[in-house]
This record gives C-alpha cells, sequence and structure tokens, in this order.
C-alpha cells in the first residue's frame, strides 16, 4: 500500500510597519518588555482600535505579488479564544470576507501551490514559560499586524513545503512587505498533514504548531507522516491519528499533544463592531500594483535569457533583492555581467561564509557597487591577479576604499616587465630538465609546477597566464 500525504500550510508574516495595527505603539524587536504598550493593545477599558494604512498598503501588496484577488471591501472579526497573551479574550482577525483570496506559488517541478486566501489580523503577546512554575507576559507583540496566507492542500512532501516557504519568503521579502526574519518571529509556519492510502478518502488532519525555521517545518513532516502511517498500520484503532493540535518538539525531535483542535465554531467569530468594514478602491489596488517591483522568478528567467548565466547562478543572485540590485549594478558599470556574477555567486559568497559576515547580506558591508566593477576592471586590465584582487575585495568589504589604491598600498600590482618575468621564469626552470621534457613531449600541464616557484618569487605580483606563456615560450626555445 502506498501512503499519500496531504499538507497545508499557514504561514503568519509580521508586516514591516512603523506601529501596530490598531494602535499608535512602535514595532520594535527587543525592547524592554511591556515598554511598547498602550490602553488599546492592553485592552484597556474604552479604547478604541483605529486601523493602521499603512498595515493595509503591504497586506495588499503581498496579495497582488501572490497573485490573489483582492477584494475592494472585507471586514474584521472577532476570534474568541482565552490565554494569557491576549488581553482582550479575542482577537481581531478576518473569518468569513478577507481581504483577498485565491493565488498561489509555482513549485521548480511545474506543481502549482495554490492560496486559499490571506487574511489580516493582529498579533499576540508573547507567554514566557522558563521561570520555573511561573508564566511571565510580555505584551510588546500584541497588536503587531499579521498577514495569514493559507494554502489549498496542494503540498505533496516536505521538499515541496520548504521550497514553497522558501519563495514565499523571497517574494515577501522583494516586495518590502517584512524582513521575514524567523529568529525574530517575523515569519512563522503551521503545518496541517495528514496520510490515506493512494486512491482514497482524505482522513484525520493534524495540524503541528512551533515551526520557527524551514528545517523544522522538514523534519516535523517527515515524522508526523511516518508517525501517522504506523499508527494506521499497527490496525489499533485506539493508536489512530486524532485531530489534534501537536507541537514540534526539537530536543526528541518529534511532535506531541497540545490540545484538540478546535473549529470554527469554537472561536465565536462575530463581526468587530469597533471597525468599518475595508473598502480598498480600485485605483488604489492598481497604484499598489505599480509600486510591484520584478519578483525573483522573473529576473532569474531574464539573467539565464538575456545575461547567458546558468540556472544555479541565476538562483542564488536573486535570493535576495539587494543581492539582485547589487549585482545588476555591477554588471551595468562594468559591462561584464558574467565576471560580476562569478565574483558575487562565488568570491563574494565564500567572503560571506567567514564568520566575521554571515550571510550573504550586501546591505552589511562597506562595498558598493562601483568599487567592485572597478576591481573588475582592473583585473581586466591585468592590473591585479586573481589572487590580489580577492586580497583587495577582503578590504573593501570590511573597511571600502579606492580599489586602485588599495591595489597599490598592499603591493599588489601586477609586474608589467617583460625582462623581470622571464628572469624569474628563468631561474624556475634551473634543474626542472624532467618538466622541460614532458613540456616538449606535449604534457603542457607539467608548467603547472613551476608557476609556484615563481609567484613566491614574484611574492604574486606576476600574472600566471603571462607566466605560462613565458615558461613555454623558453622551453620550446630551449
Amino acid at each position: 500500500m502506498r501512503w499519500v500525504p496531504v499538507i497545508g500550510l499557514e504561514v503568519h508574516c509580521q508586516l514591516g510597519t512603523r506601529t501596530k495595527l490598531f494602535c499608535g505603539c512602535a514595532v520594535q524587536f527587543g525592547a524592554p518588555p511591556n515598554s511598547l504598550t498602550c490602553p488599546v493593545c492592553t485592552a484597556q477599558p474604552g479604547a478604541l482600535p483605529v486601523l493602521n494604512r499603512e498595515a493595509l498598503d503591504l497586506a495588499v501588496r503581498a496579495a497582488l505579488a501572490l497573485g490573489c484577488d483582492v477584494r475592494e471591501q472585507s471586514k474584521f472579526d472577532r476570534k474568541h479564544y482565552f490565554y494569557c497573551d491576549l488581553p482582550k479574550g479575542y482577537q481581531i482577525s478576518q473569518y468569513d470576507q478577507p481581504y483577498c483570496q485565491g493565488g498561489g506559488i509555482t513549485l521548480s517541478n511545474g506543481r502549482r501551490i495554490r492560496l486559499t486566501r490571506i487574511h489580516m489580523e493582529e498579533d499576540a503577546g508573547k507567554a514566557i514559560h522558563d521561570r520555573g512554575g511561573t508564566t511571565l507576559v510580555d505584551l510588546n507583540r500584541a497588536g503587531v499586524p499579521l498577514i495569514e496566507s493559507v494554502t489549498e492542500a496542494d503540498v505533496t512532501s516536505a521538499a515541496e513545503a520548504v521550497e514553497y516557504l522558501t519563495t514565499l519568503k523571497a517574494i515577501l521579502q522583494y516586495v518590502g512587505v517584512s524582513d521575514c526574519d524567523m529568529e525574530k518571529g517575523e515569519l512563522r509556519c503551521d503545518v496541517n498533514i495528514s496520510m490515506r492510502p493512494e486512491g482514497e478518502a482524505w482522513r484525520t488532519k493534524v495540524e503541528i504548531k512551533n515551526l520557527n525555521s524551514f528545517r523544522f517545518v522538514e523534519a516535523a513532516i517527515e515524522y508526523e507522516a511516518r508517525r501517522q502511517v504506523e499508527a494506521y498500520e499497527s490496525g489499533d484503532p485506539a493508536r489512530f491519528p486524532v485531530q489534534e493540535t501537536r507541537l514540534w518538539d526539537p530536543a526528541k525531535n518529534a511532535t506531541r499533544t497540545m490540545r484538540s483542535k478546535e473549529s470554527a465554531h469554537d472561536y465565536r467569530y462575530f463581526p468587530e463592531p469597533d471597525l468599518l468594514p475595508v473598502t480598498i478602491a480600485k485605483a488604489e489596488i492598481e497604484r499598489l500594483r505599480g509600486c510591484i517591483p520584478e519578483l525573483p522568478h522573473a529576473r532569474r528567467e531574464r539573467y539565464q535569457k538575456e545575461l547567458g548565466l546558468s540556472a544555479y547562478d541565476a538562483g542564488v543572485l536573486t535570493s535576495s533583492r539587494a543581492l539582485a540590485d547589487f549585482f545588476e549594478a555591477v554588471a551595468r558599470l562594468s559591462q561584464r555581467p558574467k565576471e560580476a556574477a562569478n565574483w558575487i555567486g562565488n568570491d563574494l559568497a565564500r567572503e560571506f561564509a567567514d564568520e566575521s559576515f554571515g550571510v550573504l547580506d550586501v546591505d552589511a558591508m562597506a562595498m558598493k557597487p562601483h568599487d567592485l566593477s572597478e576591481l573588475l576592471r582592473l583585473l581586466e586590465e591585468g592590473a591585479v591577479n586573481v589572487a590580489g584582487a580577492r586580497k583587495v575585495l577582503r578590504v573593501l568589504m570590511k573597511d571600502g576604499g579606492r580599489p586602485r589604491e588599495l591595489v597599490k598600498t598592499l603591493g599588489l600590482e601586477q609586474v608589467q616587465d617583460e625582462g623581470q618575468l622571464e628572469a624569474w621564469c628563468r631561474e624556475a626552470l634551473v634543474g626542472k630538465d624532467k618538466v622541460v621534457l614532458d613540456v616538449k613531449a606535449g604534457k603542457e600541464q607539467a608548467l603547472n609546477a613551476l608557476l609556484g616557484p615563481v609567484m613566491k618569487a614574484s611574492k604574486g605580483t606576476a600574472n600566471p597566464e603571462r607566466v605560462k606563456a613565458i615558461l613555454l615560450r623558453l622551453v620550446q626555445s630551449s
């Protein structure tokens, strides 16, 4: 019997607004507990919500980037549940009239993951349970604007889930909706999964929460799929999955029961009486559509078709909007797109892999596009070799500067004197009769054994290609 996973994803994304969804409190990660609160987000009697227009604009931009149908009219609802991090006893969300529907993301295998809807809502506070028997609550996060995107049950594997989430994150970052920093809780995912024999009806669905990294999403799906299949194949109805919410426990690499899964009627939804229905004019929707930049998949295709880049290089360069913008600026200034792609995708990425830089964040370095384009010109002119250019690159990334001046300051200028280069080559040939014989026998790669001594003698300032040419000439004329 072949078991088939049925997976849907619910993704909460914190919008990159300056203030909360229904009040003027600032949105700031890491502020002292309960320092960013007011009567509205702490649910004081008589305090009334006012919708943040910036949050609505960002939500619409996200919807348009994902191909959703934005409704001209939607409304907010009260979603009731009791927990210590929800001071009102209800969350302002959207139930039966969300601001958009439809849309989706196409994966690299051609399969499309459809979106059911995206709705706006406010975040809850943060409960802190690591103080022994005491639970503390920080309401700085209460009222922060969120969008929750809900997919159809189109995902068929953990790998597809991760690809969908990676693509979604990139799109939201590209359109400036959110930084999507998962370590700060700006992007959070819940997974709904059930297993069924191929060709049979869907079975009981289980929700998994506490997934704050793509690695956890992948591991949780794989574990839960195994758990459900083992339970069904045991033949014991007492072990069969029940409709519930489970938590991912990264310490045990397993899911565990959190609570029974609620249904919509458990939340007693009803329209939010303190907020008018939300109306968005068609003209406003079109204005926001015009703010959508070229999205990652479109850039990847253009880089491959127009610039001749490989699919891999195009994927690396479009992994963030800032990186893609940086590459395009370097390619335009240098008129050498393939060289720019190679240096950014390989050498720059290698330097960022160093712990002194961390992730590939071009905004975190001192080097600007014109600096790298000038360095590429120096390479083309033969003013510096590749090894020297890499040394200059490290300095530019950390401290900035002018590439040509750095080449001189660091003593990396390539020797142009043909006589000096030939002298070093002749010195390297002394006592290397076997190399000479091998080269004359057609094994030109044997010359590589002589490059090291020449580069050492020149302190890295000799051009390897020119050195090879001189060595070959000297050997052939001997």
